[in-house]
């Protein structure tokens, strides 16, 4: 088994910056894909980004490319995601996720989920 806990939600003015951080404990692997999904009020859960673990290469959605960057780090067994330019339409729930192998962004090919963390963008 796999845990994944966030910590890092929180309020914020649109604009503003706020870092979202992941630890992964338990059966990991090297050949996982990390990814982070939100999910708004009202709203299916949605693909914000991930990164492969062993080579640290990403992907985003087009919706918070050139805003947020996803990084991971190995020593740590963390992932992170760093939000810049916060719009309102940020607003939501953002879960980290894992899967093993490949790439995607479809959340029911992902086999662990974290918690969730409350991300809120003021206007």
């Amino acid at each position: 088994q796999v845990q994944l806990i966030e910590s890092g939600g929180g309020l914020v003015q649109a604009g503003g910056s706020l870092g979202l951080s992941c630890a992964a404990s338990g059966r990991t692997s090297s050949r996982f894909v990390m990814a982070w999904f939100r999910q708004a009020p009202g709203k299916e859960r949605e693909f914000v980004a991930a990164v492969r673990w062993n080579t640290g290469s990403a992907y985003y959605a087009d919706s918070v490319k050139g805003r947020f960057t996803i990084s991971r780090d190995g020593a740590k067994s963390t992932v992170s995601l760093q939000m810049n330019s916060l719009k309102p339409e940020d607003t939501a729930v953002y879960y980290c996720a894992a899967k093993r192998s490949y790439y995607s962004n479809y959340d029911e090919s992902y086999d662990y989920w974290g918690q969730g963390t409350q991300v809120t963008v003021s206007s």
